[in-house]
């Protein structure tokens, strides 16, 4: 009895034992257990773990990095409670420049971000759409607008101004030249801003004379009568002419009395003093006309232009007299002739 009152007693001191150290050993376990968040683009899972690094944390809970995918802490990291792992996995953009677009992936959400993670630097003007500081959804596109700006310097000519004045002196159909005019010169610089090679806008931001225009200056007549000995006479033009003169002889018509046509003007008509030959083309046939002297010889007078002559062009009149002595005299001069009204 004494015996077996023993063995019980060694007996229950061993389960105390066992007891004693099974309540260590899980008190040992449960102290090395960690609480770990972990945290995937966003999601989070709360897990209890025994991993002395990240990349044990990550294995027992089945979690494979993709390449390129952001963590915040070294796979080699030591595990501490409560520690908060962020795991961000890459995403798919389009990123574009212009008409040239590229497929590309990130961890990041906001534009800027992206740009950054990419290295994708923007110039001073630069700009994005959407804007730097906005979040976009993956798959969507990112347009990168590269602005350039470029000053141009060129000239330009300023036309001259055309002015007319009237002047009552002169003679209506007269134009007198009283100034030359020349073009002007500019110098423009033009700002042209182009956005990925396109230009999209150009502004003008200075210009500077560099020689002023000169008025091309013209006076016009409006005289209309002409104050003569015979009264006033009122016209339409006024043609300063070559003057000279021919009777009925061979040696002015080359036709002798008797000849077909002789003494019979171009319009048909009988040549007789006030009838005067004429180019056509300068004055009609049967154009009212008033021949003044220039040389204060007395006027030949009132006329019609009814006659024409082989050397008789352009600003040339020939003027019909009765005689031989008379063309002579008349010789060749200046006279102004009035087209009448």
């Amino acid at each position: 009895m004494e015996n077996f009152t023993v063995t019980k007693a060694k007996h229950i001191k061993m389960l105390t034992v066992l007891a004693i150290t099974a309540t260590l050993s899980l008190g040992v376990y449960m102290h090395t257990a960690k609480d770990i968040t972990i945290s995937i683009d966003g999601e989070e899972r709360n897990i209890v773990t025994h991993g002395d690094t990240v990349g044990d944390v990550l294995k027992e809970a089945n979690i494979e990095l993709k390449e390129g995918a952001y963590i915040n802490l070294p796979l080699d990291a030591k595990v501490e409670n409560n520690m908060n792992i962020i795991i961000k996995t890459p995403k798919p953009y389009i990123l574009a420049f212009g008409d040239k677009k590229h497929e590309v992936e990130s961890v990041h959400t906001k534009v800027r971000d992206i740009l950054e993670d990419l290295k994708v630097e923007l110039g001073e003007k630069d700009y994005t759409y959407p804007a730097l500081d906005e979040v976009t959804t993956p798959g969507s596109e990112i347009l990168v607008v590269r602005v350039n700006e470029v000053v141009e310097e060129h000239e330009e000519a300023i036309p001259h101004e055309n002015i007319v004045r009237k002047n009552d002196r002169l003679d209506i159909g007269t134009e007198n030249t009283i100034q030359e005019g020349q073009d002007g010169l500019k110098r423009i610089k033009v700002k042209k801003v182009f956005e990925n090679g396109q230009l999209t806008a150009k502004e003008i931001i200075e210009e500077e004379i560099v020689k002023e225009a000169v008025p091309h200056i013209v006076e016009k007549g409006t005289k209309s009568i002409l104050a003569s000995s015979r009264g006033n006479i009122r016209y339409k033009k006024a043609i300063t002419m070559v003057a000279t003169a021919y009777d009925l002889s061979y040696e002015s018509t080359g036709k002798r009395p008797g000849d077909k046509y002789y003494g019979i003007t171009a319009s048909g008509t009988k040549a007789r003093p006030g009838v005067v030959a004429v180019d056509p083309r300068v004055i009609p046939l049967g154009t009212k006309l008033y021949v003044e002297s220039l040389d204060g010889t007395p006027d030949y007078g009132f006329c019609v232009a009814e006659d024409t002559g082989g050397a008789i062009k352009g600003n040339r009149i020939d003027l019909f007299f009765n005689t031989a002595k008379e063309v002579r005299q008349f010789g060749r001069r200046k006279v102004k002739v009035y087209i009448l009204e």
